[in-house]
């Protein structure tokens, strides 16, 4: 009986170790390299504490501070959604230049502006970011914002609200309509609230909100949001803002981006590095 105890006081004292460095971690190192935390935001503005997925690569000194990309996830999307192996590989090509990277929950389909069911731009700059520079190696003095599809709109649209405030903005197959009317079902409450995020309408009538920092946008030859992304490049173009523009083979969906994450991740290490 004294051994039966002894084996299961052992057991128990090893899990208790377990269980204290995973504590102490606050995440776990990926195979692929780097390290994913999985924190949360106790999000006053959207009603729920919201998971937030970190990335942190592989080399971050003690006392380091990376710059932070703050990656924003598509409609009906999560926070893990772009933890890819192409991810992992970017961020090791990328050495002591790469980004830490926060992805924030973004609901199923905010499309990260302030509306009726909970104030998910606001939400962006006042909770996620503070959050992320609190618990992360990050520099506050380089955060960049990105996304992809319905986060591609947000990033957009956090640049237009919030001008300088990021070191690079990019905006991957962004959801961009040029009307109210062609917009998918949820997207916007109402004309209004379509009309009070109109990011193409601020392109041409105060393209300056998009001057004042590097800004990238691409897409697929094939994506259904060709006509909106082709007249927001056009807006900037011709008022004369810089604008990293590019069109690629391919559709609105996971292959693409994936085959893409690499050029993405090396506009946000240069503009910020």
């Amino acid at each position: 009986m004294r051994k039966v105890l002894l084996a299961v006081a052992a057991v128990a004292f090893v899990a208790i170790l377990a269980l204290l460095a995973y504590d102490l971690l606050a995440g776990e190192p990926d195979e692929r390299g780097a390290h994913v935390e999985h924190l949360e935001v106790a999000s006053e503005l959207t009603g729920a504490t919201r998971p937030l997925t970190a990335v942190v690569p592989a080399g971050v000194d003690d006392g380091e501070r990376r710059p932070l990309l703050i990656f924003l996830h598509g409609r009906g999307g999560s926070p893990d959604d772009n933890l890819s192996d192409e991810l992992f590989r970017a961020l090791e090509q990328l050495g002591d230049r790469a980004p830490v990277i926060a992805y924030p929950d973004g609901g199923e389909g905010s499309y990260w502006h302030d509306r009726r069911d909970g104030a998910w731009g606001t939400y962006l700059m006042k909770e996620v970011l503070p959050t992320a520079l609190r618990e992360l190696p990050a520099d506050p003095r380089r955060v960049a914002i990105g996304g992809i599809s319905m986060g591609g709109f947000g990033a957009l649209d956090a640049a237009r609200l919030h001008p300088g405030r990021f070191c690079a903005v990019g905006a991957h197959s962004p959801a961009l309509w040029r009307t109210g009317a062609e917009t998918a079902p949820g997207a916007f409450d109402d004309a209004e609230d379509f009309a009070a995020h109109d990011v193409i309408a601020t392109a041409a009538a105060d393209p300056g909100a998009y001057a004042a920092q590097p800004l990238w946008v691409d897409g697929g030859q094939a994506d259904p949001f060709d006509p909106g992304i082709d007249a927001f490049v056009a807006a900037l173009q011709a008022n004369g803002v810089p604008i990293s523009a590019h069109r690629w083979p391919g559709g609105h969906e996971g292959d693409y981006w994936r085959a893409h994450v690499d050029e993405y991740l090396r506009f946000y290490a240069r503009s910020c590095g």
